[in-house]
């Protein structure tokens, strides 16, 4: 039967290096994802995420399992992230309308808008793609603790409890900051769903 993170982590603390690789292995992913989605640059998520387990790491002696794992490993990683958004926030670049089409940054290839006629399901494929660039550009648009709530409740599925810890705020303000986040997000993304509701 596979080790609890919480377990993983004694074991970590008791200095089984087998038991960090391990928990490398099965949030790294998820943790890249996430913080990608909150600094919007693929190479500066993989740095961050890397300094999320460096501090997991240091921190092995002192680890207490008062919370879960994952709750503390996201609170680490958004606190970076937030910082690292803001440290960062007048070297955005603008992105041109002129700019190719480019594919999710999982892929990192950029796409072509040629249809070839042996294809019948690629207009699907880019009406799909359209769609999800104009989801995570309404999420972007969020204030940070907006889009980290966001973030956490949609994509990580963590629940109320956890995400108030990670943000360090209480459940009912993070309900405020997901109520607002949400009504945002409803409003920039009524074309997308007046668009799915004529197909």
């Amino acid at each position: 039967m596979a080790r609890s993170d919480v377990q993983l982590m004694l074991d970590v603390k008791a200095g089984d290096e087998q038991s960090f690789a391990l928990l490398l292995h099965r949030y790294r992913r998820p943790l890249v994802n996430f913080l990608y989605r909150m600094v919007r640059n693929r190479e500066q998520a993989e740095d961050l995420a890397q300094e999320v387990f460096l501090r997991v790491y240091r921190a092995r002696e002192d680890y207490v399992p008062s919370a879960k794992f994952t709750t503390w490993l996201f609170r680490i990683a958004t606190n970076l992230a937030l910082n690292s958004v803001r440290d960062n926030r007048y070297q955005r670049m603008e992105i041109s309308l002129d700019a190719p089409v480019t594919a999710d940054a999982e892929d990192g290839d950029e796409k072509t808008l040629d249809v070839a006629e042996k294809h019948p399901n690629i207009e699907q494929h880019l009406v799909e793609d359209v769609q999800r660039k104009m989801i995570r550009h309404a999420i972007e648009k969020l204030p940070e603790k907006q889009r980290a709530a966001v973030l956490l409740h949609k994509y990580q599925e963590l629940d109320y409890g956890e995400i108030s810890k990670i943000l360090d705020c209480s459940e009912s303000a993070l309900k405020s900051l997901l109520f607002r986040a949400y009504e945002t997000l409803r409003v920039e993304l009524a074309p997308l769903v007046a668009q799915r509701a004529r197909q």
